[in-house]
């Protein structure tokens, strides 16, 4: 029978954990997708974002409950290991934990265009302030979880601060005229820009990695959810609105749609100012990506699906620094490789949405089969049809999460063979 870790109560509050869950799925959609979504849909795509947003709403509280339960380090990997036993444990936990490194390259070079379009100096400044902002969270999540939650606060703080003021600042300007005509793509169209809106909405699994970590997790995680949805929520339809109505047609263009809006309101380029949100909104993923990808990577050690040097750090509390180690040296190297051979970020976002997708995928599946009856099965069922939606989208960019679950079942066969407990065919161990 597959065993659930006990471990100490955490320190995260309810306040730290909103402002991880903010900077886990805030994080970097909102610097240049919604112009993004206005170049493939025109105001339609704000359909777009109310649709994402009503889906994720139930895909939270799944993941939220089954975190509430099952508090463990393992997060979705865990859920997986009750649900369907050690092999869906660790397909789950590697497609998890080897999504990180290129997301973060993805998220950091976001941040990266930003400080160059406020300073100049191309690709070359654009990867030096990407390089820069992963020493930083790298550095933040090293000193401990009690660092990190008090420094993702304050950038939730600062952040929410800085889309509230452009948006209100910049509304002022915003034009009816805009949003007409509304579907110049057809409706249709608000499909593509939902698939392109897919990276906004990841994120709600990645604090169940630190579910453990809360002081009451049955109390503290449910209400951090639901403090975040709400949050997030506005904060995407406000600034979608806002690019929509203010920016009108030249939104499709815009490369840095918060800094022009702030240009409305404030007078001036303000692109200094934008360069400062948007690297603070690249922190605040990062800096949460990291931490639940670092004690992921310390459960699995744990559990026997990666090498047990990674175990230290899995216990509520201990600062998982090996397995740390090992995403900021991948980080880093998918950011020397998108440098050196010039592919540009698109390829790792796509990458890295197919990977959580399938994530979601065995969470919702999971949680279908763990959650007793009541409110909490309810929202994993209406979590189904949100993860229907998100394969559909992903297309082609699954084959990367097919490629590491081979990857991993052939890791643990032959890990197994190494200490002689090769098992039967259809045989699962537990740990």
């Amino acid at each position: 029978m597959a065993r659930t870790h006990v471990t100490p109560a955490g320190r995260l509050t309810v306040a730290q954990g909103t402002a991880m869950y903010v900077g886990a799925v805030l994080g970097t959609g909102v610097i240049a997708l919604p112009a993004l979504a206005a170049q493939a849909a025109g105001p339609a795509s704000l359909l777009a974002w109310l649709g994402l947003v009503v889906l994720s709403a139930p895909l939270a509280a799944a993941f939220a409950a089954l975190g509430a339960r099952h508090p463990d380090a393992g997060g979705v990997s865990t859920y997986a290991r009750l649900a369907f036993g050690d092999r869906a444990a660790t397909v789950v936990g590697w497609c998890f934990y080897f999504a990180v490194p290129p997301s973060a390259a993805a998220a950091a070079l976001f941040g990266g265009e930003y400080a160059a379009s406020a300073l100049g100096g191309g690709t070359g400044v654009a990867t030096l302030t990407a390089a820069g902002l992963m020493v930083i969270v790298t550095v933040s999540n090293a000193s401990g979880l009690r660092v990190t939650g008090r420094v993702q606060l304050a950038l939730a703080g600062l952040l929410v601060a800085l889309l509230v003021v452009a948006v209100a600042l910049s509304l002022p300007h915003a034009r009816l005229d805009n949003l007409r005509p509304f579907a110049p793509h057809g409706l249709g169209a608000v499909g593509s820009a939902a698939a392109l809106l897919v990276w906004s909405f990841a994120g709600w699994e990645a604090i169940t990695h630190l579910a453990g970590e809360f002081r009451r997790p049955a109390r503290d995680l449910p209400r951090a959810t639901a403090a975040a949805v709400v949050l997030v929520g506005v904060l995407y339809l406000s600034v979608a609105f806002a690019t929509v109505a203010v920016l009108g047609p030249a939104a499709a263009d815009a490369r840095a749609p918060l800094g022009d809006l702030l240009a409305l309101g404030i007078g001036g380029s303000a692109r200094l100012l934008a360069a400062v949100a948007a690297l603070l909104l690249t922190l605040g993923a990062m800096n949460a990506y990291w931490a639940g990808a670092a004690k992921l990577g310390a459960a699995l050690g744990r559990d026997g699906a990666l090498p047990a040097w990674l175990t230290r750090g899995s216990v509520a509390g201990e600062v998982p620094r090996r397995s740390l180690a090992v995403v900021a040296v991948l980080s880093f190297l998918a950011l020397a490789v998108v440098y050196v051979v010039g592919t540009g970020i698109r390829p790792l976002v796509l990458m890295t949405n197919g990977s959580f997708v399938a994530v979601y995928a065995v969470g919702v599946a999971a949680a279908i089969r763990l959650l007793p009856r009541g409110r909490a099965r309810t929202a994993a069922l209406l979590a189904l049809a949100a993860v229907v939606l998100l394969v559909a989208a992903s297309g082609v960019y699954l084959v990367w999460p097919l490629l590491v679950t081979v990857a991993a079942l052939v890791y643990v066969r032959l890990a197994r063979r190494r200490a002689g407990l090769v098992l039967p065919a259809g045989a699962v161990s537990e740990p």
